[in-house]
């Protein structure tokens, strides 16, 4: 009967929420929907009774609601009872516990602390990077993976427990009290004043009050002579709508409809408009962009770009133009649903024409030619679908292969990278401020030596490359004749990991830097001293020191027309 109850509320949901929404001449629509629900009750009933083997009805019945959201768009999903946590951790930032990211380490297979957050319950307790953790209370922790180990490092807020560690450096066992507190994550990890008066400020997601601290931080920096600044939305993934709308107000007039948002049914269209006053209207602004810019960032990048507000710079944003909202389901489930199309001020939506899935979202961009034009408030063309393209489009430095390998986590078995950072942190009580530091290059020098006496391997791309096209030159009957040639290339392409060391030296240096600087200055402290490597960021000073550019960028190449045909749109 439960089952049954179950199925009819999810009947109730589909059809009765379809039929507010259809009017009388959808008769047709309604029978099918009730139909194909009915036979989905008949068949997981005869399954139910008659299967060879027991069913778990939790996955059997949610692998068929993931399934058939599955075939709609990447982002309506479902969440069941436990997983609820993870979406009100998504929406609002929060969660009960010590604060700090843990890893796997594969070398010594258990879990361990990789990076405290800064001023919270792990880093105030003493807790340091490369820590490994042997016991939560009185269960013990040893060989544990990642999910296990998280799960009961968080609980309520105020609970206090006791961690056992064992400490790298040391040898020793060591155990902290620690009470667990609710944790904000830092919707802000890092703003400051740079050289020339150019601010930075970096905004990492799009939570609840977020819009408060980017305030905060723009006052504090304009307070210390700030002429212009760069806002960091580059891998910002997004959030709650009404704080993006909070963000651009902070640079554009009251009154102006920054978002529009259209449905299947009356209560999904709505406007959003500037409320309050701005903070500033004129100082200069080049916001920072890239794939995975999207959503509410999108909306403030986009906003920004058709209101001819800001300068947008780096590569073409990830395109999600829907909106989301959370619908309660029975047994304290929950349903994340898209109701709506979002459009900005020039009247553009840049959702993707189509839905391909992958990993959660869609594989491409549309072309151009299946987009159309639209007009910024000054007249500038700006095209729909697809993302926002920046102003200025400036590719990041690609990560090299035997980079990948040293960095992922559960890619090299030997751990060596990890292990050359906690024995550099063991030898170093501290290092120059964050901002400059950079390893040096006896230090790259012995990290190469501890890399080559590892063990450590890794799959070279080339040598794949090179395997998958002697197989098609077999095939096609051409390898004999090019064998010479094939022997000559797999000979310069040989496995040679010191080469590759020295080649990719100075991407590995920054890389290594940054792992160390988080350890001494936390996540603040990284995203300072990773602008010294940072060529986005570095074209973006540029622009913001060249007026001239910078006002050239924001003008019209178009005709009138497109200056009339944007009014008309913002109208």
């Amino acid at each position: 009967m439960k089952k049954l109850f179950i199925v009819f509320c999810l009947w109730i949901l589909a059809f009765g929420g379809a039929a507010v929404a259809q009017n009388n001449s959808d008769k047709d629509h309604n029978f099918k929907v009730a139909k194909n629900l009915e036979t989905f009750s008949a068949i997981y009933k005869y399954l139910d009774l008659m299967y060879v083997d027991t069913l778990n009805a939790d996955e059997v019945v949610g692998n068929g609601i993931n399934y058939m959201l599955h075939s709609l768009d990447p982002y309506t999903v479902y969440y069941p009872e436990d997983k609820v946590k993870d979406l009100d951790l998504m929406i609002s930032g929060k969660y009960a516990g010590i604060g700090a990211v843990i890893r796997y380490n594969f070398a010594i297979k258990n879990t361990i602390i990789d990076q405290p957050y800064e001023n919270m319950p792990a880093s105030e307790a003493g807790l340091k990077k490369g820590d490994i953790i042997l016991a939560i209370g009185d269960s013990s922790m040893v060989g544990k993976d990642v999910s296990y180990v998280s799960n009961r490092l968080r609980g309520d807020a105020g609970s206090r427990f006791v961690l056992t560690i064992k400490r790298p450096s040391t040898g020793k066992k060591m155990k902290f009290k620690i009470t667990r507190r609710s944790i904000q994550l830092p919707a802000v990890p890092y703003y400051g004043l740079q050289d020339d008066g150019v601010g930075y400020l970096n905004l990492n997601s799009f939570t609840t009050d977020c819009s408060k601290d980017v305030r905060r931080a723009f006052l504090d920096m304009k307070k210390q002579g700030m002429k212009s600044l760069v806002l960091d939305l580059r891998n910002n993934g997004g959030g709650s709508l009404q704080e993006a709308i909070n963000i651009v107000n902070m640079f554009v007039p009251k009154g102006i409809t920054l978002v529009k948002t259209i449905g299947k049914i009356e209560r999904a269209n709505k406007e959003y408009k500037t409320t309050v006053e701005p903070i500033d209207t004129v100082m200069p602004i080049v916001v920072l962009v890239n794939d995975e810019t999207a959503s509410a960032s999108e909306i403030t990048s986009g906003s920004l770009q058709d209101l001819d507000r800001a300068v947008i710079l780096g590569t073409r944003t990830y395109g999600k133009g829907l909106v989301q909202v959370s619908m309660d389901l029975p047994y304290n489930a929950n349903l994340k649903l898209t109701t709506s199309k979002y459009y900005i001020p020039s009247g553009r939506c840049i959702q993707a024409i189509n839905y391909k899935h992958s990993n959660g979202g869609y594989t491409e961009h549309v072309p151009d030619s299946l987009t159309h034009v639209f007009y910024t408030a000054d007249g500038r063309e700006v095209r729909d679908g697809g993302g926002i393209k920046p102003d200025i489009e400036v590719q990041p430095d690609s990560l090299p292969n035997i980079a990948f390998y040293l960095t992922s986590s559960g890619r090299d078995s030997s751990e060596v990278m990890l292990n050359w950072e906690l024995k550099y942190l063991s030898t170093h009580p501290t290092i120059a401020p964050a901002k400059n530091f950079v390893i040096s290059d006896a230090d790259y020098a012995d990290f190469k030596q501890a890399v080559l006496k590892s063990g450590f391997k890794y799959d070279r791309e080339s040598k794949k490359y090179l395997e998958g096209l002697v197989k098609l030159a077999r095939f096609e009957g051409y390898y004999d004749d090019a064998k010479p040639e094939f022997d000559a290339l797999e000979k310069k392409l040989n496995h040679n990991i010191a080469k590759d060391l020295d080649y990719n030296k100075q991407t590995l240096k920054q890389l290594l830097t940054s792992d160390l600087v988080s350890a001494y200055y936390y996540q603040r402290g990284s995203m300072e001293n990773s602008l010294q490597f940072d060529k986005q960021w570095k074209r973006a000073v540029e622009v913001l020191q060249n007026p001239t550019e910078y006002r050239n960028i924001l003008q019209p190449s178009s005709s009138k027309k497109g200056a009339e045909a944007a009014k008309a749109t913002l109208r």
